[in-house]
């Protein structure tokens, strides 16, 4: 395990990911942690002082309630520093400003954070510098190999951080505990057991001003590409030894390196959407291709939906849906898992042979498990009942839980160097049918269920 962090370093400082996200999260967790010491320090292009950053910071911990002695204590040697993070002149002004080991948390477009990497080659870099790149990392599977030797040069594997929040310490430890703690679930977790799994994320939110990201990932490679391959990789692994970040970590790579579009087909796997003009939760929304810095030829898509498959003992011929996409009708966060039906009902017995669902949401996290009894009016008729339970309350933010492993120096939870390529290797056959505009692009009315012809999953 790495050395302790005493100095965390937000580049990008004056972005819109460090006031809305990180430190929030950084508040929570100082709050809980009371105990515990760091020093912040943020740099970016804007020209703020220290006066400015200090109100940034008090503003961003009251979203979270956090105020008095938490504030206080980390606004004290709290320093900004307006910066061109690619010069390794301003970057070692920063560094010489940190208290302990330092984290650079690369709040920056991904661009621009490989180029502050870079420019890190001709740094003295402190001895357990940790570094955090928020995804996407690279750009396809090539760069993603090019970058991870470039952050190789600078630190070793265990010291580097991509960050992905879907992966919260409560996230991943209720799906473990939900498979390997039960009984009544691990032996029935396979092929001869389970129809289909089904990893859904839709938002009602819109493209909210990140033109200049969005527009050049879209839903594939801004959600699929790496939150959800990821879920997917948890779901459905095998057994790790220990929760340790070498076992944790082996456990997913094992599942990605057997995934693959399914049945090779990535024109018959995959679907993509982009929402028009419409209304959701009150809102009036406008096209996509209207919203401010978005270039219509790029045919950016607003939705998407994959279908994979993972070659294995376990779940040889279990189709794996992904789907996420924005501005729908209804929030889902879900991990849908449908087993096959009972073989045969008694004579008598009468009713829908519905499939039991085991259903996992996520944020928060809950869980509903949908079978048949016999209902309290006719006995011999089936009724459908849901089981349910909560898993936590739901309320740590998930950048709480990402930060605290980076200054702990573990990287269970964050995305190995060999699993970020696996996942452009994944979805490179869609991508490619994609460009070729060999998959065609549907509209959906903002506040829908998506495009009317696609099944309903």
């Amino acid at each position: 395990m790495s050395q302790l962090i005493g100095t965390l370093v937000i580049l990008g400082a004056s972005g819109d990911l460090s006031a809305r996200l990180l430190l929030p999260g950084l508040a929570q967790l100082l709050t809980s942690e009371p105990e515990r010491s760091l020093t912040l320090i943020g740099a970016g292009s804007e020209a703020w002082d220290d006066a400015k950053w200090h109100e940034v910071i008090t503003a961003s911990f009251a979203e979270v309630d956090a105020s008095g002695e938490t504030v206080a204590g980390i606004l004290e040697g709290s320093h900004y520093f307006q910066a061109d993070v690619t010069k390794p002149e301003d970057l070692t002004k920063i560094l010489a400003a940190c208290d302990g080991v330092p984290a650079i948390y690369f709040a920056l477009p991904p661009a621009v954070a490989a180029a502050a990497c870079a420019a890190l080659q001709q740094v003295t870099l402190p001895e357990g510098i940790s570094l955090a790149l928020e995804k996407p990392f690279g750009i396809d599977e090539q760069s993603a190999i090019d970058l991870n030797a470039l952050l190789l040069k600078l630190v070793p594997e265990e010291q580097i951080h991509r960050v992905d929040h879907f992966l919260g310490r409560s996230t991943v430890l209720n799906l473990l505990g939900l498979r390997f703690a039960n009984r009544i679930f691990e032996p029935v977790w396979n092929a001869e057991h389970i129809e289909k799994i089904e990893i859904i994320y839709d938002e009602q939110l819109a493209l909210e001003g990140r033109a200049r990201y969005y527009d050049g990932a879209g839903a594939l490679v801004d959600m699929i590409q790496s939150h959800l391959l990821q879920v997917m990789a948890v779901v459905a692994m095998e057994p790790p030894s220990t929760l340790r970040s070498h076992d944790l970590r082996d456990a997913k790579q094992l599942v990605l390196r057997a995934t693959r579009v399914w049945q090779g087909d990535a024109i018959a796997a995959s679907r993509r959407g982009r929402y028009t003009a419409g209304e959701v939760q009150g809102r009036q929304l406008s096209s996509y291709v209207d919203e401010k810095g978005v270039d219509p030829k790029r045919e950016t898509e607003t939705l998407a939906e994959v279908t994979f498959e993972i070659n294995t003992w376990r779940w040889a011929g279990i189709p794996f849906t992904l789907r996420s996409g924005k501005a729908l009708a209804e929030r889902r966060r879900e991990i849908v898992i449908t087993f096959r039906a009972a073989r045969q009902l008694p004579v008598g017995l009468k009713g829908h042979n519905d499939p039991t669902v085991l259903r996992v949401f996520l944020a928060p996290d809950q869980m509903s498990l949908e079978i048949n009894i016999n209902g309290p009016g006719d006995p011999y008729e089936l009724e459908r009942i849901s089981l349910d339970a909560h898993f936590g309350d739901g309320q740590l933010l998930a950048y709480r839980e990402v930060l605290a492993g980076i200054l702990d120096g573990d990287s269970s939870l964050s995305v190995r160097g060999d699993s970020a390529v696996e996942g452009w290797r994944i979805v490179a056959p869609v991508v490619k049918a994609w460009r070729d505009d060999e998959v065609p692009i549907d509209n959906y009315r903002a506040g829908s269920e998506g495009p009317t012809l696609w099944p309903r999953i």
